[in-house]
């Protein structure tokens, strides 16, 4: 037996993948903060397939919340043995939660029955993040069921809450549990990607969000020496701080795209409803991407400089809040023994160059990062995360299984 006859198992298995996929999106499981009662039935629905697939030890890890009826949200774990259990794990990390449809006009078909034609599977969830879910799975269940065998330990986790935030799934099994062990487990997060399957994230910018109010003094606008500008001075500050942000925090790195820390002015809020008001406050937003080489608290420090200096000449005061603050947690190495043996894996299968890089957003690599383990991040997908009439294509559901059976035989 050897991996092309796996992949045989696999492309045999094409279309029982595609139904599994079709039944799990069927399920609805979303977080109470989107008017959902949690993840329990998929996650019973998935312990089934499973053990149907060779996980006989697979279980369910509750994480303690009294928002949903059954009390806990599930994180399904199974593992299947390898003939050298002491060299570790490699674990797929996938989500079972989704987000709501959000508005029902957009799609053209019913959002939580998917709809198959040659190409695409069509839903709620296909992409984000049932398509690497199912991938994984089959994977897992193909090389169980050829044979082949495995050195590493297989590991899949199904864990619940990523859309809103973790707590109660990857958060919650890193923090309470020892499933996961530093020293020598690999990690593969694959819930983000690009069409070519050839990017393979290790690291992320640090976010923050910042909401800049500047008050002043609202007056009619044939009378400006009675008021103070807010709109003016917020311009003022915006330019200067966009200007020095740019020049000061310059440095480059190539395993981003762009290379770049991003500041960027974004969203403003009206300020008077009328063109004859100068106006007293205004409300407007930075959006920041930062390389992890600085440290987003200098920033803030250097933007209250700039604040104060426009306050002294402007006559106004300027405040900050932040809407989203997330430091860069520190990132997997490029030659971490998870991204070889991730991109050569990826290139028997699709016979490209993958290479390691960074991103601007967020994942849930993250947060086993910073917990001490080196962890990456890959799918090949269309980036059709939360989008109207949501898609997969169907090769890609395939091929990334393929991904994932190389991985584990490696």
């Amino acid at each position: 037996m050897d991996l092309n006859d796996v992949f045989q198992r696999i492309d045999d298995y094409s279309q029982q993948m595609y139904d599994t996929l079709m039944d799990v999106c069927r399920i609805r499981a979303l977080a109470p903060e989107n008017e959902g009662d949690g993840e329990l039935e998929k996650a019973e629905f998935l312990m089934n397939v499973l053990k149907d697939s060779g996980f006989e030890n697979a279980r369910i890890v509750k994480a303690p919340d009294s928002r949903v009826t059954c009390g806990f949200r599930p994180n399904v774990i199974g593992v299947l043995k390898g003939s050298r259990p002491e060299l570790g794990t490699i674990w797929s990390v996938a989500h079972i939660d989704v987000v709501p449809p959000g508005d029902l006009g957009l799609w053209n078909s019913e959002p939580y029955e998917p709809v198959e034609t040659d190409e695409k599977i069509i839903g709620r969830g296909v992409e984000d993040n049932t398509q690497s879910l199912i991938a994984s799975l089959f994977a897992a269940r193909a090389v169980n069921d050829s044979g082949i065998g495995h050195e590493y330990n297989i590991g899949l986790a199904f864990v619940a809450d990523e859309e809103v935030g973790s707590k109660y799934g990857i958060k919650y099994l890193v923090e309470n549990t020892d499933i996961f062990h530093r020293e020598k487990d690999l990690i593969v997060v694959p819930d983000s990607g690009n069409p070519e399957s050839d990017f393979v994230e290790v690291s992320e910018k640090s976010i923050l969000w910042l909401k800049v109010t500047t008050t002043g003094k609202q007056c009619h606008a044939s009378s400006p020496e009675r008021g103070n500008n807010a709109y003016r001075a917020a311009m003022k500050f915006l330019l200067k701080a966009d200007e020095y942000l740019h020049e000061r925090y310059g440095l480059r790195d190539p395993l981003f795209d762009p290379p770049i820390s991003t500041f960027e002015p974004t969203k403003k809020l009206a300020n008077v409803g009328n063109v004859n008001t100068i106006p007293g406050e205004d409300v407007s937003y930075f959006d920041m991407r930062i390389l992890p080489d600085y440290d987003p608290d200098a920033i803030l420090v250097d933007m209250e400089e700039i604040a104060r200096e426009v306050e002294g000449e402007a006559g106004v005061t300027i405040n900050f809040e932040k809407e989203n603050y997330d430091r860069a947690a520190p990132p997997t190495p490029p030659d971490a023994p998870v991204v070889k043996k991730l991109i050569s894996a990826i290139k028997k299968v699709y016979d490209n160059e993958p290479k390691p890089g960074g991103i601007g957003g967020g994942t849930c690599a993250a947060i086993f990062r910073r917990a001490g383990f080196n962890a990456v991040v890959w799918s090949t997908i269309d980036e059709q995360a939360h989008a109207p009439n949501e898609y997969i294509y169907k090769k890609n559901l395939i091929n990334d299984s393929k991904v994932f059976a190389a991985l584990y035989t490696e």
